[in-house]
């Protein structure tokens, strides 16, 4: 056979493609192929290498050593499974827990309560709510008179004290005293500062003392659902109130 005879030959041949691997086959091992005997031999040795490893680490355990978990485990239909511990606590006991939770957090609003009405005294009831600034209406009977109503000659003070919501004093006031407190703008702006951040703070402790509320409240629904009396959810648990659940009427005798 001529060279030019086996050079033609071998330009008719096909290309050997190897078939790929099912991508659902793979967790079985790797396809037997003729040219992949590297990576068969890597995924061999390298199993090999685990099982030893494991061989070494049951070899040097102490025969006598105790784990808790020797006698929670079992094997079902081929399944490791660990056997959970049942509860050691009684209904009545959870109960007395979750009485004991109600009052902390009962004491700890009450608490909360007290330093709200102790803020309130200190702001003098101003905007105790934190809504904003308070207004002061005045009626009149015609249009006219609203329009040239005097706000500084209704109250009896001077223009300048008209902005004030507390400590107003009257002409006659003025005329027989001089006006207490501080005068200058910027020590008013400081505590003007120093009263807003009071407010806020009264706003910060009126939330928190309505968020324990709603806790004791959410603490008192489930320490209710211990009762074995038969209930059904009327409404579901939301951030501002707890689930409403409607029980069956039981005769106590």
């Amino acid at each position: 056979m001529s060279a030019a005879f086996r050079k033609a030959a071998k330009a008719r041949q096909r290309p050997h493609r190897e078939r790929a691997q099912p991508a659902a086959r793979t967790k079985l091992g790797l396809l037997e192929k003729k040219k992949d005997y590297r990576l068969r031999a890597h995924d061999y040795h390298k199993k090999q290498n685990a099982l030893r490893a494991l061989q070494k680490k049951a070899l040097d355990k102490n025969p006598d050593e105790f784990y808790f978990k020797m006698i929670r485990a079992e094997v079902k239909d081929g399944v490791h499974v660990i056997k959970q511990p049942k509860d050691e606590i009684t209904p009545e006991q959870v109960k007395l827990m979750r009485t004991q939770d109600i009052k902390y957090i009962e004491m700890k609003r009450v608490a909360e309560a007290k330093k709200i009405e102790r803020l309130k005294a200190e702001l003098h009831l101003l905007d105790a709510a934190g809504s904003g600034a308070g207004r002061h209406l005045f009626f009149v009977d015609t249009e006219r008179e609203a329009q040239e109503f005097d706000i500084a000659a209704h109250l009896d003070t001077v223009p300048e004290l008209v902005d004030r919501v507390y400590n107003r004093p009257t002409i006659a006031t003025l005329q027989r005293e001089t006006v207490k407190g501080p005068t200058d703008p910027i020590h008013l702006k400081k505590l003007a500062q120093q009263r807003k951040n009071q407010y806020d703070l009264l706003r910060q402790r009126i939330e928190r003392e309505k968020a324990m509320f709603v806790i004791s409240q959410k603490i008192q629904t489930r320490k209710d659902l211990l009762d074995k009396t038969h209930k059904v959810k009327v409404k579901k648990e939301t951030t501002t109130g707890p689930a409403i659940y409607k029980f069956k009427f039981q005769r106590k005798r």
